[in-house]
């Protein structure tokens, strides 16, 4: 039970879509939720798989560990959220804020995601043919 449990966490963790596809599917399903809003649920679940991802792949491409990094950009994304947020309105409220940072995180996360993966493809098609 224990090994399965690590496989299937393993598996989001290198294939965070996969946790993606498969929350917005179960969200549709068995929560009766509008398309937008199961899409809404399963970024938010997917954005802990993606940072965990993130990292993992660019420390086994690079053989460097930016785990450091991706946070400090994280607690920066955050910090300039929460200064718009606070320049543009008169009140703070703080769970809608957080819901952004973490989509916006969401959307940070896929990206560099999508770039480590592009990148470390080309890398291998280059290492094999040389």
């Amino acid at each position: 039970m224990k090994l399965v449990l690590t496989y299937i966490l393993g598996t989001l963790i290198l294939l965070p879509m996969t946790a993606f596809i498969i929350s917005f599917f179960l969200f549709r399903k068995y929560l009766k939720k509008q398309a937008d809003s199961s899409f809404s649920l399963a970024a938010d679940i997917t954005t802990f798989f993606l940072f965990f991802s993130v990292t993992l792949s660019i420390a086994t491409l690079w053989n460097s560990t930016i785990s450091i990094v991706a946070v400090v950009i994280s607690i920066l994304i955050a910090m300039l959220m929460t200064y718009k947020e606070w320049k543009t309105k008169n009140e703070i409220k703080v769970f809608p804020l957080l819901r952004r940072i973490w989509r916006m995180q969401f959307l940070y996360l896929i990206f560099i995601y999508t770039i480590v993966w592009i990148v470390g493809i080309i890398q291998s098609i280059i290492f094999f043919i040389t």
